[in-house]
């Protein structure tokens, strides 16, 4: 494989440490050249490193244009990867004169590039802006900059992410803490704790936040200082600001330096405060050297630090949110050294320079994958993008596992929020109701699945079924396969709504997979015979929870304890369960007094559950915790693995729960609920209807009990894995990657 890298060669910063040291190490891997249009420290140092470096100087655009293009013709090039405004402008150009895909890495937000600066904003900017929109493909330095590209209208997948990777080989610095304090002019003494920050002093790493949250917590620890390492427009205003807030000489301007390794060392705390990051090297840095960080939570920040793990994160300009975390970590030594152990461990195993070669060479192998092979569409249809965590699941279950069977297929989504399900999924989406985008999609893809949940019932509208009817023999009418996948069936209480829905399945359907036996006997009763019928699971059950780590950091940043013993609730509003939450509040006593558990509350459709959840907690005396915020699936499914029960009204939060190996116990307002508890071998569950508090009261008893037999809890598991295996085997015979 020979690769052509094109950058401007007067970069600085993250953007020259990132290519340094990428093109340094895929040179053992592959062939690379990089061109660049200025002649300075960047080309040097790249030659140093053995980076293959030719510059290509002049102002004749044309002329340097049709040079790159004989280049690329006489060498033989695979690829073309560009970097930053110019090199991005000739990638763009190449393109069309040689047709090789072209890639482009894009280390920071384009828009923000020149800030202060409006005339290169004016031409650099809106080169760019405009380059960027032509080339084939572009890599986000974080995950964070990927979704911010996908907001922006880029296509979902022609996107990659990569990160900043860093060399973990233990350091020694040049200098002890004393030393290095004493070369930058630090009045600092071994009881002092030192934050610190190693930024460029411009208007979007916001060090003035910094400066104002290091003031005010200075009032409450007066051995806190601030050391502050990089020049920049803004050292004169910082500098006062200090002045302003009676912190200057408890606040140390270090300058550019060129030490990082003892600057790391020295400090206690790392800090970041950017508006604006794609995934900085100094997060890296900072967890090389083993600190616990404190950043804004802006760009790819979350991907790396766990809030309340391995380090704490605030919204960007929140200087008492900043200060509250500094004294946190400067009054507890021993906090600070957890939280940096693990933020070490964290980026050793998943931002090594190793990590991000590894998987350069992977978007290079994917992209001339694509260009060889091309590829198929699916498109997927179902209840998505309405803030439902269960229906939300299903679609990112149905995506991991056709992602699994063939990684080339591209997707079409169905969608009341296109714009979420694009950044979320990373797959193209379109509004729901659009039936005209429907039918163009339908039109070119390779099959159309019609998405899991209880789509085919009628008890919450007529119309939603004759929608979810309509999508089926559209599809089929326009040439696509249909599959109705992990589904659940009824009820379909209308005669004529029977009627119509067996018409149409009969017709249209080439397979059927269902979640429970209550849906096959519905559809037996409907006459329903034509399509393959398989009995399965819900597709959900394959998604892992997230690490424990992560687990960890949600909790106790909401003041759970981490390791303590919980019952969860997942409830939802219903018809009767205004009657009920008086019932519900008594169980959930009596946990907590009989067992010493503490009752946990948790929504997974956030605009409906909480309020009933409160409702419930209002009639309580026990302690108790309410977590009011949704989580995508995997720190769902984590958080309801810690309980030791779970009593759920939500299909979803029992079959979360179920692929945990949690004990469930059921409130029954709907026949799924208990169909699934049944299917699965874990039948405590009561109708709401009939519900008391003290036959929850018993089931919870019960499932306390079944919760001391991990066998029974491991083969309820292995069963569910088995059982959605059957998803996958159908799918595939329609989707799998040619060999």
């Amino acid at each position: 494989m020979k690769v052509l890298h094109l950058i401007s060669g007067g970069d600085t910063g993250g953007a020259k440490t990132h290519v340094h040291t990428l093109l340094a190490g895929l040179t053992s891997k592959i062939q690379v050249k990089m061109v660049c249009f200025t002649e300075g420290p960047f080309t040097q140092e790249a030659r140093e490193l053995g980076i293959d470096t030719e510059v290509f100087s002049g102002r004749n655009l044309l002329s340097t244009l049709n040079r790159l293009a004989r280049m690329v013709r006489e060498e033989g090039y695979d690829i073309i990867h560009s970097h930053g405004a110019r090199g991005n402008m000739m990638a763009a150009f190449l393109s069309k004169k040689t047709g090789l895909p072209t890639v482009s890495t894009v280390h920071s937000d384009y828009r923000l590039d020149y800030l202060g600066r409006p005339l290169s904003r004016l031409t650099y900017g809106n080169i760019n802006t405009l380059a960027l929109r032509k080339i084939d493909y572009r890599i986000g330095v974080s995950d964070a900059m990927v979704d911010l590209l996908i907001s922006r209208g880029f296509d979902p997948e022609k996107l990659f992410s990569i990160y900043n990777g860093l060399d973990f080989t233990p350091r020694t610095p040049a200098m002890n803490r004393e030393e290095y304090f004493r070369s930058v002019g630090l009045e600092a003494d071994e009881t002092c704790v030192v934050a610190g920050i190693a930024a460029r002093l411009n208007p979007v790493k916001d060090i003035a936040t910094l400066i104002r949250g290091f003031a005010l917590a200075h009032k409450d620890f007066p051995a806190l200082r601030l050391l502050i390492a990089g020049d920049g427009e803004e050292m004169e205003n910082l500098k006062a600001l200090a002045a302003e807030l009676g912190v200057s000489n408890e606040v140390c301007f270090a300058g550019w330096i060129s030490d990082t390794d003892s600057f790391y060392h020295a400090i206690d705390i790392n800090t970041l405060t950017s508006i604006s990051e794609t995934f900085p090297y100094a997060l890296t840095e900072g967890a090389r050297a083993a600190l616990p960080t404190v950043s804004s939570k802006v760009g790819g920040v979350s991907y790396l630090i766990d809030h309340g793990s391995n380090g704490f994160l605030f919204q960007a300009g929140d200087a008492e949110a900043l200060a509250g975390h500094l004294l946190t970590l400067a009054r507890d030594p021993e906090l600070r050294k957890a939280m940096g152990r693990r933020l070490y461990e964290k980026a050793d195993r998943e931002f090594s320079i190793e990590a991000t070669i590894h998987r350069q060479l992977e978007i290079y192998e994917t992209i001339l994958r694509y260009e060889r092979q091309g590829r198929e569409q699916v498109v997927i249809c179902g209840a998505y993008g309405r803030g439902n965590a269960g229906d939300d699941a299903i679609l990112l279950a149905i995506l991991t596992e056709l992602r699994t069977i063939n990684p080339d297929l591209t997707f079409q989504v169905f969608s009341r929020n296109p714009a979420e399900t694009r950044v979320r999924y990373r797959v193209n989406s379109f509004y729901i109701f659009n039936i005209f985008q429907a039918i163009h999609h339908f039109k070119r893809a390779k099959l159309s699945i019609n998405g899991g949940g209880s789509l085919m019932q009628d008890v919450t509208s007529s119309r939603s079924l004759w929608f979810y009817l309509w999508t089926l023999s559209a599809a089929k009418r326009h040439g696509c396969p249909v599959i109705m996948y992990g589904c659940g069936i009824g009820p379909i209480r209308s005669s004529g709504n029977r009627t119509r829905a067996a018409k149409v399945i009969n017709r249209y359907v080439d397979a059927i997979t269902l979640r429970d036996p209550n849906s096959l006997k519905e559809l037996e009763s409907m006459g329903i015979t034509k399509p393959k019928i398989t009995l399965s699971a819900d597709t959900t059950v394959i998604l892992p929870a997230a690490p424990d780590e992560v687990i960890d950091g949600i909790l106790e940043s909401r003041g759970i304890p981490a390791k303590g013993n919980y019952v969860g609730f997942a409830l939802r509003p219903w018809p009767n369960f205004e009657e009920k939450v008086s019932h519900i509040a008594a169980a959930a006593d009596y946990v907590y007094e009989k067992y010493g558990m503490t009752p946990v509350f948790f929504p997974l459709e956030p605009r409906l559950d909480i309020e009933a959840s409160k409702r419930v907690i209002f009639h309580m005396k026990a302690p108790h915790h309410l977590i009011a915020d949704g989580y995508p699936a995997g720190q769902t499914i984590g958080i309801l693995s810690r309980m030791k029960a779970v009593v759920s009204m939500r299909l979803h939060g029992l079959i979360f729960s179920a692929g945990q190996g949690v004990p469930l116990v059921g409130i029954v307002y709907d026949q799924k609920v208990s169909s699934f508890l049944s299917y699965i071998g874990q039948d405590l569950y009561e109708d709401l209807n009939s519900l008391t508090a003290e036959n929850l009261k018993a089931l919870i008893d019960q499932a306390l009990e079944r919760g001391k037999d991990p066998q029974f809890l491991s083969e309820s598991v292995s069963k569910l894995h088995q059982m959605e295996a059957v998803n996958r085997q159908v799918v595939e015979n329609y989707v799998k990657k040619p060999h």
